[in-house]
């Protein structure tokens, strides 16, 4: 692809940087970028980089993930340790860690049948880059073929950074750039009207609108979002509940975000496979799920430590 094409493909950058010690040049570089990719950091060169915050991997992501493969294999770089730095309160991921594998697995169909595949990066080590410093480490250190990012992306230090500057910096190293619009939520409204998330919302979907979607235990509406059913992951701990076609777990069992208290119908639960139809109460310290059918749960169905997953209808 020649310079200046626009290219596409999945990276998590939300530089968001506060005042703190000065690095010089040399101690920005150093570092590798990619924490799981090895020491010759060469898992995602010539690829297409999207460039964003992937907490809820929904239909927005997906829509960068999709103008990705149409330019090359697409990526997702994910930053980690955003909120420890930042001193941000914690909140459990929308989607389970040990679940992001198979929710870009069912991307392929959107991009042209390859997975994206997903890498970490230290929010540490690129904290304090400007925004061309950014740009030269994906240049110079992935060799990357190109970026993809939404209009309203911003990056590198004290998020200084615009779409229209990475389009300028890409460019100046030789890289192609695709700006993406965003994916506006029109579906719903909450009492009819539409609501603001945050400072920032501007009625696009939005990770924080699926958390707030969540929080009103509307799972319809987070379907819509995230463009498939939520599954809440849950490891079974050796104080859970099983009888013949009921399982009361703990909350700290949790791996992810659940909805909010309630009575929720029509929900399926999984464990790699389909064990079956059922129903699921949440109150403030226990999940009880009640199978549809009592022959759902044979003995030594549910093990120790296994993971569980309930997908919410």
């Amino acid at each position: 692809m020649n310079k200046g094409q626009n290219r596409c493909s999945l990276a998590t950058f939300s530089s968001f940087g506060q005042p703190g010690i000065s690095l010089n040049n040399e101690d920005l570089v150093k570092d590798k970028l990619l924490i799981d990719c090895g020491e010759d950091q060469d898992c995602v060169i010539d690829g297409i980089v999207a460039l964003g915050k992937f907490d809820a991997l929904h239909i927005g992501h997906r829509e960068l993930a999709m103008y990705a493969s149409k330019a090359g294999t697409p990526f997702l770089l994910s930053f980690v340790g955003i909120a420890e730095v930042l001193g941000w309160e914690y909140r459990p991921p929308i989607v389970a860690q040990c679940d992001r594998k198979r929710v870009l697995t069912s991307w392929a169909p959107y991009c042209k049948n390859v997975v994206p595949i997903e890498y970490q990066v230290e929010f540490t080590k690129v904290r304090y880059l400007t925004p061309r410093q950014f740009v030269e480490r994906l240049s110079r250190d992935l060799k990357i073929q190109g970026v993809v990012a939404g209009e309203n992306y911003r990056f590198g230090y004290r998020a200084s950074g615009d779409a229209a500057e990475l389009v300028k910096l890409c460019e100046e190293f030789g890289l192609s750039a695709f700006i993406v619009r965003s994916v506006m939520d029109t579906a719903r409204s909450y009492n009819g009207v539409t609501t603001s998330i945050n400072s920032s919302d501007k009625g696009q979907v939005s990770s924080s609108r699926v958390r707030h979607a969540l929080a009103m235990g509307d799972m319809e509406y987070v379907s819509e979002l995230l463009g498939r059913k939520h599954r809440l992951v849950l490891t079974v701990k050796e104080n859970h509940l099983q009888e013949r076609k009921r399982i009361m777990l703990p909350k700290s069992c949790m791996l992810n975000m659940p909805p909010a208290d309630g009575l929720y119908e029509n929900c399926d639960l999984v464990n790699g496979g389909h064990l079956g139809l059922c129903r699921v109460i949440i109150n403030s310290e226990t999940i009880e799920i009640e199978m549809k059918d009592e022959n759902s749960l044979l003995p030594n169905t549910i093990q120790e430590n296994q993971q569980l997953g309930i997908e919410f209808g």
